[in-house]
C-alpha cells in the first residue's frame, strides 16, 4: 500500500512488463482511494480508476461527460497516493481537442498514473454501454493520439486508445479505427462495446498483433460475459472489471440501512471490526510515524 512517506510512484515499466505475461493482467476498478486499497489488498497487480465510478462516487450522478479534467486527475491523484501498483486512470475524450488533450496527458503523467485511455466520442460522451454515443472523424482522433504521444514526458506512460465507434458506424469501421489509432502511436487498443461472442472474437482476430487488446469486461453492460480463460485464448492482454466493486458496495450500503431502518441497531454481520478497518487504511503506520517524530 502506499505509504505516507512514500515519494515516488510505482514505476509505469512495471504495467508494460505485466502486459506482456501470457495471462491477461485483471484490473478491478476502483472509484476512490479506499476501494483502491482494496484492490491492492486482494492482491491485483493493478487498479483500474473507472470513470463511471468516479462520476458515481463525487456526484452521484451518471456517466454522461458531468465531470471535467480537473476533478478527474484529483481522483486518479488521491488513488495513486494509497497504492503501490500501477493505476490504469479513464481520461475520457481528453476534455477537448489536441490542444487539451496536450494537458490532460501532462496532469495525469503528474498524477503518477501509469496508464490512460482516451476516447473518439464527441464532448459530453457518455458511459460505452448507453445509447446515443456519439463518435468524432477518425482524422480528428488520430491528432489527438499523435498529441497525446507527444505531450508525455515518460515513453513509459501507456496511452490506450478507445473507439466507440461500433455502436455508431459497426464493428468493421470500429476495427479500422482502432488499426489508425495504432499507427498514430497508440500503445494499447480498445474497442468498446462489442456486442456478441462472436464481435469479440472479430475483434481479437483482426487486431491481435497490431497492438495489445483490452477487454472491457463491464458487469451488466452490453458485451456479454466471457470466462477469462476464453479472453486469453483471443489474445488479451488487459481485462477491465469497471464497476463491480461500486455495484458491490451499492449493494452492502442497502442491505446495512434497511437494516438500520428496520432494527435501528446497526448490523454488524459480516463487516470488519473497528481495529480492522483502522489497520486497513493504515492506523499502524501513523503510530509508528508520531512516535518517530515525537518531540523529546
Amino acid at each position: 500500500m502506499g505509504d505516507l512517506l512514500g515519494t515516488t510512484h510505482p514505476p509505469r515499466a512495471r504495467l508494460r512488463e505485466l502486459l506482456t505475461r501470457p495471462r491477461p493482467l485483471m484490473a478491478p476498478g476502483a472509484y476512490d482511494a479506499l476501494s483502491a486499497r482494496l484492490v491492492e489488498q486482494a492482491g491485483f497487480d493493478v487498479v483500474y480508476m473507472t470513470g463511471f465510478g468516479t462520476t458515481a462516487s463525487l456526484i452521484g450522478r451518471p456517466d454522461v461527460g458531468l465531470l471535467g479534467g480537473s476533478e478527474m486527475v484529483d481522483n486518479a491523484r488521491r488513488i495513486v497516493s494509497a497504492v503501490d501498483v500501477p493505476v490504469i486512470a479513464d481520461a475520457d475524450t481528453g476534455y477537448g481537442n489536441a490542444l487539451n488533450v496536450l494537458r490532460t496527458v501532462q496532469l495525469y503523467e503528474q498524477a503518477g498514473v501509469a496508464g490512460i485511455h482516451l476516447e473518439d466520442q464527441v464532448m459530453p460522451k457518455k458511459c460505452g454501454h448507453m445509447s446515443g454515443k456519439v463518435v468524432i472523424p477518425a482524422e480528428e482522433m488520430v491528432g489527438k493520439l499523435r498529441a497525446a504521444v507527444a505531450a508525455r514526458r515518460d515513453p513509459d506512460l501507456l496511452l490506450i486508445a478507445r473507439t466507440d465507434a461500433a455502436a455508431v458506424h459497426g464493428l468493421d469501421e470500429a476495427i479500422a479505427r482502432a488499426r489508425a489509432y495504432a499507427a498514430a502511436g497508440a500503445d494499447v487498443l480498445f474497442v468498446e462495446a462489442p456486442t456478441s461472442e462472436a464481435a469479440v472474437e472479430q475483434v481479437a482476430a483482426e487486431l491481435r498483433g497490431v497492438a495489445p487488446l483490452v477487454f472491457n469486461w463491464a458487469e451488466g453492460g452490453r458485451t456479454p460475459p466471457i470466462p477469462l480463460e476464453r479472453i486469453a485464448e483471443l489474445g488479451f492482454s488487459l481485462v477491465l472489471y469497471p464497476i463491480g466493486t461500486l455495484l458491490a458496495a451499492t449493494a452492502g450500503i442497502r442491505a446495512s440501512l434497511e437494516a438500520l431502518r428496520q432494527t435501528g441497531v446497526p448490523s454488524l454481520a459480516g463487516v470488519p471490526t473497528f481495529q480492522e478497518f483502522t489497520d486497513l487504511i493504515g492506523l499502524p503506520e501513523v503510530q509508528q510515524l508520531e512516535q518517530r517524530f515525537a518531540g523529546s
